[in-house]
């Protein structure tokens, strides 16, 4: 495969996704309102702060990137005309640098222009090295940004990069106003709440009133691109609850639109559904609930430095003990139990796209408690009187956390249960998810700080290519005091070999190559059980039957398209 063939599929997207349908005169706000239920509620409207997905979400409403990805994976401009590509010169010859063109007129909410200049100020702003930016693997090989002129950016890589599209494409990497967030880099990031709450963007609403944790209110953008759009003239994005609540509100009560995440037993949402007030909607991406064991020690006694590699945990250091953590679970009821048709048994952190779904980890399908007993037998871990294992006055008694959602306590009785039966004592923690998955840096609940010795999770990333994905665990990307507890890297994992191969898959063309180091990545992780997948979920959702234009999107945020959303 020639190097330019990677980029004809984006040039084709881009022209089809530049045609515009010329002659409507309909007006702006002409459907009324809108209401949206996310029960887990927005807690900061910046991702660059934030990993959690309701925060990202949130703020795609109000800030975007250079381009998006469709429901198909498929890269379309959104504040561009069309995507770099080799063939159409927007991406040098030899790949160390990528060309956007901002479109002409673009606005900001507060009428002022929107230049190369804020790209600029973006890119400074994740790559600060004190700021802790939450997305910074997207900037992997970035050696500089600058705007050649008002509305062309430029950005360079320090080596060849066959897929330059990490920055600014999906909403993990929308622009900022420079203007807005001239004062709020690097340490002072987390400091500026005005902006974090209500940030001046150019997406199709803007923030009428924050409420952190809870409801966030917004109106249409008088300054946005599209005359037409968005059709409703206002909109609340409410946060809290369950899932079950959430469904709830729009197949069976009709309070609300649409409603996010529904983790619910699926034959209880089938149920809904059947009142015939709206849909479940349903698509398979990358999205994995895995448990992320913590290598280091959460020990609250060792104050600022629990939970940072300077010291190794007591017992999850031990591969065998991780190891038969994972045999001891039995996967397919937890599909069975938690998500019916919208999940599948995985060994695999990155399970899809297809090509990237590594053969090599399937053991994981078949439930081994034996196995898992002889295994921390072999290891030196005895069983003590109590039922609980030891090894040289260390007992394997785990603080197991996770957000509060009923599938994911139930998923937590079921795994404390099968791990008794090898011996491992487990303690339950559940936190709100708009804490838990929160930016709060005066929190200790938070999944990046993990003073647990594992949590349970699922994300999902931007676009079809997991690049940056798979940078989450590289070494620099370990969450710590230093980078206010920001990063991908949750297990604290650091192996040099690893490292390695996110610097070749960055400077490597090749499609089939690529899948292969993905390939190798993936089973390094999942070989050192640092990361321990359970189920390959499906993203389901629902929206009302008079909800126009909703196109579920596992590729990029659920609300990707809200400025197309309309009444029937």
């Amino acid at each position: 495969m020639k190097i330019t063939n990677l980029f004809m599929a984006a040039a084709g997207a881009s022209l089809l996704a530049s045609t515009v349908i010329a002659g409507s005169h309909e007006a702006r706000g002409r459907d009324g309102h809108a209401n949206i239920i996310y029960w887990q509620a927005a807690s900061i409207m910046n991702p660059y702060l934030s990993g959690g997905t309701k925060d990202i979400d949130a703020s795609s409403m109000v800030i975007e990137p250079l381009a998006h990805y469709d429901e198909n994976g498929n890269m379309v401009p959104t504040l561009v005309d069309e995507i770099p590509t080799v063939a159409n010169g927007g991406v040098s010859a030899d790949l160390t640098s990528i060309t956007w063109k901002l479109s002409e007129g673009l606005k900001w909410s507060d009428g002022s222009a929107v230049t190369a200049n804020d790209v600029v100020f973006t890119a400074n702003y994740c790559m600060d090295p004190n700021g802790g930016c939450q997305q910074l693997a997207k900037f992997g090989d970035v050696t500089g940004v600058e705007a050649l002129d008002d509305l062309t950016v430029k950005i360079t890589f320090g080596s060849a990069k066959p897929f330059p599209y990490g920055p600014f494409v999906g909403s993990t990497t929308p622009v900022l106003q420079a203007a807005q967030f001239a004062n709020c880099s690097g340490a002072a990031a987390p400091t500026c709440t005005e902006a974090n709450f209500n940030p001046i963007g150019t997406g199709p609403f803007v923030v009428s009133e924050f409420r952190a944790n809870d409801t966030i209110s917004l109106t249409a953008n008088t300054e946005y691109r599209d005359p037409a759009k968005p059709a409703f003239e206002s909109l609340t994005f409410k946060g809290g609850g369950d899932a079950a609540s959430a469904a709830r509100a729009v197949l069976e009560t009709g309070e609300f639109d649409y409603a996010w995440n529904l983790q619910i037993a699926p034959e209880i949402l089938a149920q809904m559904e059947a009142k015939g007030m709206g849909t479940v909607l349903s698509g398979f991406g990358p999205l994995v609930e895995r448990l992320m064991i913590n290598l280091t020690d959460p020990s609250a006694s060792l104050g600022d430095a629990r939970s940072t590699v300077a010291n190794p945990h007591p017992f999850m250091s031990d591969i065998a003990v991780r190891q038969a953590l994972s045999m001891a679970i039995d996967r397919p009821l937890l599909v069975e139990v938690g998500y019916g048709k919208a999940g599948k048994v995985t060994c695999n952190v990155l399970p899809s796209p297809a090509i990237y779904d590594s053969p090599n980890n399937a053991g994981c399908e078949v439930q081994d408690i034996d196995g898992a007993n002889a295994l921390l037998d072999a290891a030196g871990w005895a069983m003590g009187s109590d039922g609980v294992r030891a090894k040289d006055g260390v007992r394997l008694s785990i603080l197991y956390q996770t957000s509060t959602n009923a599938v994911r306590q139930d998923f937590q009785a079921l795994i404390k249960q099968w791990w008794g039966q090898i011996g491992v004592e487990t303690e339950l923690k559940n936190i709100d998810a708009a804490v838990f998955f929160g930016g709060d840096q005066s929190s200790p609940d938070t999944f990046q700080k993990l003073f647990a010795d594992l949590e349970m999770y699922a994300n999902n990333f931007d676009g079809t290519d997991p690049e940056a994905y798979m940078g989450n665990w590289k070494c620099s990307e370990i969450p710590s005091p230093e980078n206010a507890w920001l990063g991908g890297n949750m297990p604290r994992y650091c192996n040099a070999d690893y490292d390695a191969l996110v610097a070749e898959m960055a400077g490597t063309a090749d499609i089939a190559e690529r899948a292969r180091l993905a390939i190798a990545m993936n089973d390094m992780l999942m070989q050192s059980y640092s990361i321990i997948p359970l189920v390959h979920r499906g993203n389901v959702a629902a929206a009302a039957n008079t909800l126009k234009g909703v196109k579920l999107n596992v590729w990029d945020s659920d609300l990707w398209n809200v400025a197309d959303w309309s009444r029937k």
